[in-house]
């Protein structure tokens, strides 16, 4: 039996790579918070996205993945490299409108055996939404793998699910945000940029 990956490995992991930040920063989903996980950090270290990939991978390998499948756009890597681990093809869904779907040609078999994997849940809408146009495509979602899930709370993402790392990061909505508060520079990562507060 393989030997699971320890929560303290993976946090070890995102500080050494400078995945994990301190600050107030404007998630995704809108919500503010004071810590964030760069996922980006963590992709341009091929050696420490590997390592955690193929965690990820051993979380289903005796469950007879077919494909691995993610959201675009960080997820793309990650379900490539959990599906080179197990040796199947990946897939990705792309944003059209305010739902995932499968383009480029991406063809599911009628009850393929899918594994969605996620970088970084906050709320878990893009890997449901994945799960869904999984099931969309006629396959099977057998699973999820999440790198890490911030939310503090169960992962609820239409299928069995675990996260490498579980962190209980608190969430704002904007009107009630002590950093917006206390005048704190707001941080919009990824494609938002940066904007002031």
């Amino acid at each position: 039996m393989i030997e699971p990956i320890s929560p303290q490995r993976v946090q070890e992991l995102l500080k050494k790579c400078g995945a994990y930040l301190e600050g107030h920063f404007e998630l995704r989903s809108g919500k503010h918070s004071g810590q964030y996980v760069e996922k980006f950090r963590l992709l341009e270290r091929p050696e420490i996205a590997g390592e955690l990939c193929s965690a990820m991978a051993d979380a289903f390998r005796d469950r007879n993945v077919e494909r691995v499948a993610g959201p675009a756009l960080g997820g793309v890597v990650i379900a490539y490299e959990v599906a080179r681990s197990l040796n199947v093809p990946c897939a990705f869904a792309e944003r059209v409108g305010d739902k995932l779907e499968f383009r480029r040609g991406f063809a599911f078999q009628p009850g393929e055996r899918v594994l969605v994997v996620e970088d970084i849940v906050t709320t878990g809408g893009s890997a449901r939404q994945v799960v869904e146009a999984v099931r969309e495509a006629g396959a099977d979602p057998i699973g999820a793998a999440v790198l890490v899930n911030r939310s503090g709370k169960p992962l609820e993402l239409g299928t069995e699910a675990i996260a490498l790392l579980e962190m209980n990061i608190a969430t704002y909505d904007p009107a009630d945000c002590p950093l917006c508060r206390d005048n704190v520079a707001l941080i919009a990562p990824g494609s938002k940029g940066i904007k002031g507060k």
